[in-house]
């Protein structure tokens, strides 16, 4: 099987600018800073959308074989993130109120684990993983996101400012995907 981005991760990123940036009604600026805060929740999850997309698309291209366990790990991932819409506009309708904003965390911290188990599956599959423990372990950026979405669902209920600087902070840790081994 010739690895490729499912047509799923493609319509995903079109899909975003269909469903979630609606012109305003009006002419004037004050109509465009009404939709202020829907662009920042879409420019926060397009490039989370985006980022997955990179390292997804790098992931696969490492495989020459897919298995079983690979494609229930790749669908898990997909569930999760295309959750990610919804809990979008729901925090930006609701004007990034506490709930919303928790829930956000909690589908990003989904979508990660999600991401990892596939890593992990692939990984597995090609002889390159030596246990769990090492690979949960091993790479500081992973445990890094994991953790940091993890704080967020809490921390929303207290500061919600705080919770979109991490998810701001921790976005940049993947824009650069990794040049040698695995992707993610």
């Amino acid at each position: 099987m010739t690895a490729s981005l499912p047509s799923s991760c493609k319509l995903k990123i079109g899909w975003y600018v269909n469903k979630y940036l609606e012109a305003p009604e009006g002419k004037s600026w004050r109509d465009l800073g009404a939709v202020i805060p829907t662009f920042i929740g879409y420019i926060i999850s397009y490039t989370y959308v985006g980022i997955y997309w990179v390292n997804h698309h790098r992931l696969l291209q490492s495989v020459e074989t897919i298995k079983g366990r690979s494609l229930w790990a790749n669908l898990l991932w997909m569930f999760f993130a295309s959750l990610i819409p919804f809990a979008t506009a729901w925090a930006s309708n609701t004007g990034f109120a506490a709930v919303p904003v928790s829930l956000y965390g909690g589908v990003l911290f989904l979508t990660a684990i999600a991401y990892q188990t596939l890593d992990m599956t692939i990984r597995h599959a090609k002889g390159q993983m030596d246990s769990l423990w090492t690979v949960a372990t091993g790479d500081r950026r992973n445990l890094l996101t994991v953790t940091s979405y993890a704080v967020t669902v809490p921390l929303a209920y207290i500061y919600v400012p705080a919770v979109y600087l991490i998810y701001v902070l921790t976005a940049f840790l993947w824009i650069f995907p990794e040049v040698e081994g695995h992707a993610s």
